[in-house]
């Protein structure tokens, strides 16, 4: 039996003394924290000002209070779930058409679901992508109100967020992975638009150009730098790459996040303290947090945690899927590809991604603003993994922030 509700008001977590703040900043004298975008995934770093507009809406997740005080006292790694929200906000609504203006459209959709785990030492980061139409038990949560919801036998994954709020798609993202998540924050539409902005945007390729008319997106072949409303529309597009399905978006978002990673950690970005700043208050007024991701001292670690890690060592990876018996448009979980990832974080050993979706991203690193023709793989998604490194079953694919890849577009209509 199916239970939805509508958009409820979160509930608020403890928050902390304002004067807190003042005397972390004054004993680290730096600038560094976690920031978190849509749809994405996406980390950057700074803790600067976390101001009562980020703790005001902070949810409160179940078993969140044992969360202990010093990130290296989780054992096991850190887990943080990113929620893409597709609700609609008064200062972006109007680009949004149907989806704002329709009243059958109403409520939160979990559209974009992703899982960034954090090894214990040494340190490897993994960003886990998540369908948003994988069809899978919602177990029953307890509301943004504390009221209970009913337990959905079979369900997309995106109906969580309207069901029960971001504490139901972590409780639901649980007990797909068998991870214990001990933070998360969602992200809307319009937050991913100002924090693009904030940065000066991001460089992506696509190779033979896109043409999307639900988003509206046109995209020349070449390397692209994506700000605002533009950059939202190739992290939704969905018609206008690969085969078309919501996987093919998937692996379009992987391009986004490695490329947008990648200048996080250059000089344009950790080298620009003015940057640093816009970041850090568009982010922290763009997200709502869990209450664990409001401590100050834990989100400089993770922060701190995530800067040391080399590029090779964060890989981007999609959740293994097979289609759906009683529906050739969905997705079910393909459990015997996703135990083999999930047995290698548990052993924090070193991933080989050998999996690559050719209909939806193709391999190259073409010169700015050069046209990317589809090639074979290179060398560094095909090559022998080292010896102490897992090789992942060819049904998670997915690439290293270190692999430069190109969207692989349906074709220019100019």
């Amino acid at each position: 039996m199916t239970s939805r509700s509508r958009r409820l008001v979160a509930e608020h977590g403890q928050l902390r003394r304002p004067t807190a703040w003042t005397q972390l900043l004054k004993m680290l004298g730096v600038t560094v924290s976690v920031v978190l975008i849509a749809g994405i995934a996406v980390v950057g770093y700074v803790a600067y000002d976390l101001s009562q507009t980020f703790t005001a809406n902070a949810v409160a997740l179940d078993g969140q209070e044992s969360v202990p005080p010093d990130i290296g006292a989780l054992k096991g790694g850190v887990n943080m779930l990113v929620v893409g929200s597709d609700a609609c906000e008064a200062k972006y609504s109007a680009q949004f058409g149907d989806r704002c203006s329709d009243p059958g459209n109403e409520g939160e959709r979990n559209d974009t679901n992703i899982l960034l785990h954090i090894s214990d030492a040494p340190r490897r980061v993994t960003v886990i992508t998540f369908p948003r139409d994988l069809m899978v038990p919602i177990p029953s949560c307890t509301d943004e109100h504390g009221n209970p919801t009913s337990a959905m036998t079979k369900q997309p994954l995106n109906v969580t967020l309207d069901t029960g709020g971001l504490n139901c798609v972590v409780r639901t993202v649980h007990e797909i992975s068998g991870l214990d998540i001990q933070f998360a924050a969602k992200v809307t539409w319009g937050g991913v638009i100002d924090i693009t902005n904030a940065i000066g945007g991001v460089d992506v390729c696509v190779a033979n150009g896109i043409t999307d008319p639900d988003t509206a997106l046109k995209l020349a072949p070449g390397t692209h730098t994506l700000k605002g409303y533009e950059a939202l529309q190739f992290l939704r597009t969905r018609h206008g790459v690969g085969d078309g399905s919501d996987l093919g978006r998937g692996s379009n978002q992987q391009v986004y996040m490695s490329s947008l990673t990648r200048k996080m950690v250059s000089s344009d970005v950790l080298g620009n303290p003015a940057t640093l700043l816009k970041l850090a208050h568009t982010t922290l007024s763009s997200i709502t947090p869990s209450a664990s991701l409001t401590s100050p001292t834990l989100l400089v670690q993770v922060a701190l945690a995530i800067k040391s890690v080399p590029l090779n060592d964060i890989n981007f990876v999609s959740y293994p899927v097979l289609t759906d018996p009683d529906n050739p448009n969905k997705v079910v979980p393909d459990r015997a590809s996703a135990d083999k990832l999930w047995a290698a974080l548990s052993a924090n050993e070193e991933i080989q991604v050998t999996g690559q979706r050719s209909d939806a991203v193709v391999s190259a690193t073409p010169a700015p603003g050069a046209p990317a023709q589809a090639s074979t793989p290179t060398p560094d998604a095909t090559a022998s993994p080292a010896p102490t490194a897992v090789a992942l079953p060819k049904n998670i694919q997915g690439q290293s922030a270190a692999q430069a890849t190109c969207s692989n577009g349906n074709g220019y209509k100019g």
